[in-house]
């Protein structure tokens, strides 16, 4: 949203976020665009004017969400939390956020039509986040360099979508995060 808007426009783009909160929280990604604008008393037209994409909507109802997570990483980092385990809470974090908050999977997992993820701002900012915690802990041995925050967030996500519609769903996430941390290998 332009700060410069018209106070009728800001009140629009206010009204249409909250209906999209909402909507996304009981629909989940696929919230209908149309019902959105017809609850929010607006026309379709002005709803595509403040969300030319679905994932731009989406992207504003998640980033809540995002910015809760990137608070999170920077309380891990400045907390004296050992590196490996910060690196760990922050990823769980991010598997019960995903799972709790409809829509943020959608929003961070969302690859734009150029095939660029780097065009993901709720991705690039949560990836960007956990940066500082990762090279923490490939710096004292806990994570296998050339892991990438990337890679990290894909298993993550993978996790979460793999988990989607189980009963226990959050018990079930966390159970099969813990296989990848440990791996699959028996320890010796």
């Amino acid at each position: 949203m332009t700060t410069g808007q018209r106070a009728d426009a800001r009140r629009n783009y206010e009204r249409i976020l909250a209906v999209a909160k909402a909507e996304v929280a009981g629909q989940g990604s696929d919230a209908s665009l149309e019902r959105i604008a017809r609850v929010a008393g607006v026309g379709s037209a002005t709803v595509r004017r403040h969300f030319p994409s679905r994932y731009a909507l989406l992207e504003a109802v998640s980033r809540a969400g995002v910015d809760a997570l990137v608070e999170y990483a920077d309380t891990l980092l400045d907390a004296g939390v050992p590196a490996r385990d910060a690196l760990l809470d922050w990823l769980r974090e991010v598997v019960d956020h995903c799972i709790t908050t409809r829509g943020l999977l959608a929003a961070l997992s969302y690859v734009p039509q150029q095939g660029l993820v780097s065009d993901n701002s709720c991705f690039t900012s949560v990836r960007d986040a956990a940066a500082p915690l990762l090279a923490r802990a490939q710096a004292e041995g806990a994570v296998a360099d050339g892991t990438t925050t990337g890679d990290l967030l894909e298993l993550v996500l993978g996790i979460v979508l793999a988990t989607d519609g189980h009963p226990g769903r959050t018990v079930t996430a966390h159970r099969l995060f813990d296989i990848t941390v440990a791996g699959i290998s028996p320890s010796r």
